[in-house]
């Protein structure tokens, strides 16, 4: 049967008497089946329609089938009520059960009996006095709970391990409350948005008695700071308390105020107490080891136990403490010492907590000032010119092995490196450029004994490094030159190919114009061949020249290579006669072009009898000169041979003291002496013996004078006159008025060699004078342009 509306109907049977009764808790709408109100036929006596139920049913079995029968409906008009002292009874059974449950003792009341008498209730419209019952009834039990930890144990670890307890209790017995109010929780709190849920409502009055109870909240933080700070200092602690009782911070809401708080304050002091007394005693690889440790346990810290918003700010402070603050005195004391000892590991460590904490400008600019300070006194030693190259090739790799595993290849401290390296190699000006083309002379020559092709071209590769830093340029291009001449003509050069290398490394990094010249010197030496072996074929050679001589020649372009200052000299017949056939021959292939003999460039190989045996002497023209007037005289005083040589009073010396003083003394000088004097003089020494059969007496060749050098060096300054003269016309045709400021900026713009304002104001006046600019007559600081 369908009811109009949905309501609650209790039936129960009386066992006293036959039929159904229904208690009525709804309107008096509701229909009601009623067995008494039936009809019954006709054949059934008129007693028995009130007789009891029970009569109907033991009817027997074996009545004949009756009529149908009239079925009649009637509504009860009376209302059912609940029994007496009903939601009484109900709590007092709920109530015996929660403080059976809080006070841990069995309960006479089964769960599904308390949860239908909460379900009851809630049917009831009794949930919200049930649920402030409830609330009474735990706030009690919570509160005496919180209470009883007052004065307890002195010992912090026991005193927190009981509060442990107590949050474990109260979570077990809220969630076995919630367990029998669980309707509750879903019908009465879901429809009423200003009540807690059970569970929430335990936990708003353990945080409310914890408050009150000041000495019980703050006791239990302090013991679990003196934990933390026990378990820093080495000690063993429980791990599993402590995260259980920052885990009920964190449920009660207070974690961040009542505990993180103080916590931060308390690491904070402790290390900046540890990093003050740690920077005094350790040395600064050992500290950075120990901060890189604390702070990995830190971390570690927040995944066992501290909530994990707390990870931030404690490693923050952490990283204060122990590393801002002495970032000053970690570089002061350490930095130089990590990188004089090249400790990769230890800098990568600098390097990587240093970018913790955004120092890696102080830890950049430290670099930058440990290179100038370090090369300086490298490059501005004079006496240590030698190393200087050397020393930069070594320093430069060991800053690029650092950088790339130390400072993971970071862009700004590359170019600190390039910034610093720059200004320490033009500290001199133009000597490093200078020192650097020896290097490569040095390398370049003949007689490096042990290094392999490859090795030579990583040499070449490193230095060529050095070379980008110089200013000047124009420099090592002049000294260069200069030697690769000398290797060239002297036929001292180790590899063709090297050579060829080199220019061409010099090509790609700055310009065909930079290297036209040296590429000029290759085209004359490969030509030079080419007309040797024509002379060698011709007429003149076959039928004039003298025999027993074997002469080359090498021809060279005026404006490839380096300017030599004539130097005469009076050569033996024999040689003076093959000049001149082979100039003959020249001039008839090549009319219309000068010769001019560079005597100081020449070499020979001297067939010499000695008491011990035959030697070849390898020997310059000057020294073969001064050997043939041996030939025909024992003996000859300085004056004599420079009578006979004509060879320059400094040159001659030079050339004697090679031949008499050196290691390969084919002369003896009398009386002995490492100078040659106006009144020495000279004797062959026949008793010269050496193990080996040909002998290189013609180093003192390969040497630079001082006349030379300077001579070099004023050619480049020279040459930089015209670069800067062109500068300021090519500018001022441009501008046609310019101030003499920005006139001047602007030349230190174009011009890529190191050059001085006072420098630049001398070519401006030459110009003056030349008619290429004038002065404004309005303003002397201003230039005009001369068409």
């Amino acid at each position: 049967m369908k009811r109009a509306k949905s309501q609650a109907v209790a039936c129960f049977l009386d066992p006293n008497k036959n039929g159904l009764h229904h208690h009525h808790n709804q309107d008096d709408n509701d229909v009601v089946f009623d067995p008494s109100s039936m009809a019954l036929d006709d054949d059934s006596k008129s007693d028995d329609a009130h007789a009891p139920a029970a009569a109907n049913l033991s009817r027997k079995k074996a009545t004949p089938p009756q009529p149908a029968k009239k079925l009649v409906i009637k509504l009860v008009k009376a209302k059912p009520t609940l029994p007496t002292n009903f939601e009484e009874d109900t709590w007092a059974k709920l109530k015996s059960a929660i403080n059976a449950i809080f006070l841990k003792q069995p309960d006479s009341c089964d769960l599904e009996k308390l949860y239908q008498a909460v379900n009851n209730l809630c049917l009831h419209k009794m949930g919200g006095s049930l649920y402030k019952r409830i609330e009474k009834e735990c706030e009690e039990h919570i509160s005496a709970a919180l209470r009883s930890l007052v004065g307890q144990s002195p010992d912090l670890v026991v005193f927190l391990s009981l509060i442990e307890k107590s949050w474990q209790d109260l979570c077990d017995q809220m969630l076995m409350i919630r367990g029998i109010a669980l309707y509750l929780d879903r019908t009465y709190v879901k429809q009423t948005p200003s009540v807690r849920s059970l569970w929430d409502m335990g936990l708003q009055l353990f945080r409310k008695h914890l408050s009150l109870a000041r000495e019980v909240e703050h006791k239990t933080v302090t013991g679990l700071l003196r934990m933390i700070e026990s378990e820093r200092l080495g000690e063993a602690v429980d791990r599993t308390l402590l995260n259980h009782l920052l885990k009920m911070f964190t449920a009660l809401g207070i974690y961040s105020e009542s505990f993180e708080k103080p916590f931060l304050e308390c690491t904070s002091e402790f290390y900046a107490a540890e990093g003050m007394k740690y920077m005094q005693q350790s040395d600064v690889p050992d500290y950075l080891k120990h901060v890189e440790m604390r702070l990995h346990e830190e971390h570690e810290r927040c995944l066992l136990y501290l909530d994990a918003l707390t990870r931030k700010p404690l490693i923050a402070t952490a990283e204060r403490q122990l590393l801002e603050r002495h970032i000053p005195a970690i570089l002061e004391k350490g930095f130089m010492m990590l990188m004089d000892g090249r400790r990769i590991e230890d800098l990568q460590r600098m390097y990587s907590l240093f970018s913790r904490v955004n120092a890696l400008e102080s830890l950049r600019q430290a670099l930058s000032s440990y290179i100038r300070r370090t090369g300086q006194g490298i490059v501005m030693d004079e006496e240590k010119d030698k190393d200087m190259v050397p020393f930069l090739l070594e320093f430069k790799a060991l800053l690029d092995s650092i950088w790339e595993e130390s400072f993971s290849k970071n862009e700004a401290f590359c170019i600190t490196i390039k910034d610093a390296f720059e200004h320490l190699i033009n500290l001199r000006k133009n000597r490093p450029a200078e020192l650097i083309a020896k290097f490569l002379d040095e390398k370049l020559r003949a007689g490096n004994k042990g290094t392999s092709e490859e090795e030579l071209e990583g040499t070449l590769d490193k230095v060529l490094v050095l070379f980008r830093f110089i200013q000047g340029k124009d420099v090592f291009e002049a000294f260069y030159k200069k030697d690769l001449a000398k290797r060239l003509l002297l036929g001292k050069s180790a590899s063709i190919d090297a050579e060829k290398s080199m220019i061409s490394k010099l090509k790609t990094e700055c310009g065909s114009q930079f290297t036209n010249k040296l590429e000029g010197m290759f085209k004359d030496i490969e030509l030079s061949k080419e007309i040797n072996e024509s002379f060698k074929q011709s007429s003149q050679a076959r039928t004039k020249l003298p025999s027993g001589i074997e002469m080359s020649v090498h021809v060279l372009t005026t404006g490839y290579w380096p300017t030599y200052p004539p130097m005469d000299v009076r050569l033996p017949h024999e040689l003076n006669v093959y000049q001149d056939i082979f100039k003959e021959f020249y001039l008839s292939k090549y009319s219309g072009r000068r010769l001019m003999w560079q005597n100081s460039l020449g070499h020979c190989v001297l067939k010499a009898d000695f008491l011990k045996g035959k030697k070849e002497l390898a020997v310059s023209l000057f020294q073969t000169v001064v050997l043939m007037l041996f030939n025909d005289a024992q003996k000859l005083s300085f004056q004599d041979i420079k009578d006979s040589t004509g060879i320059e009073d400094k040159e001659l010396r030079r050339t004697l003291q090679s031949l008499a003083c050196g290691k390969v003394r084919v002369l003896q000088k009398l009386p002995k002496g490492r100078d040659v004097e106006d009144d020495d003089s000279f004797i062959f020494n026949e008793g010269f013996t050496a193990p080996l059969y040909r002998i290189k007496v013609n180093a003192i060749q390969m040497k630079e004078t001082v006349e030379e050098n300077t001579s070099t060096t004023e050619r480049v300054f020279q040459d930089r006159q015209y670069q800067v003269d062109a500068a300021i016309v090519r500018i001022m045709k441009t501008r046609k008025v310019l101030s003499h400021t920005l006139l001047i900026t602007e030349l230190f713009q174009q011009l890529k060699f190191p050059l001085k304002p006072a420098d630049l104001k001398k070519r401006i006046e030459s110009l003056i004078d030349r008619e290429y600019l004038e002065r404004d007559k309005n303003n002397p600081q201003i230039y005009n342009y001369l068409a």
